[in-house]
């Protein structure tokens, strides 16, 4: 995978229809607009994002029932 910068992916991830739902430290959690069971955390570091890093932010997950 590419290297990429936390700010451009999260331009991308605003585009294809996430929006951010909160900050903690470092972290952006964002939510989809079109998958209401998609959420994703997003390291804001001002380094490129580490491959395995980058697969699991682009993998998503299931958000809990509790939030849904």
């Amino acid at each position: 995978m590419p290297a990429i910068k936390p700010k451009k992916l999260l331009k991308i991830l605003k585009r294809k229809g996430f929006y951010i739902d909160h900050q903690v430290g470092s972290h952006i959690v964002l939510l989809s607009k079109i998958d209401l069971t998609k959420r994703v955390t997003l390291p804001m570091h001002n380094k490129d994002l580490k491959p395995g890093t980058l697969a699991s932010v682009l993998k998503g997950r299931p958000r809990k029932k509790r939030y849904l």
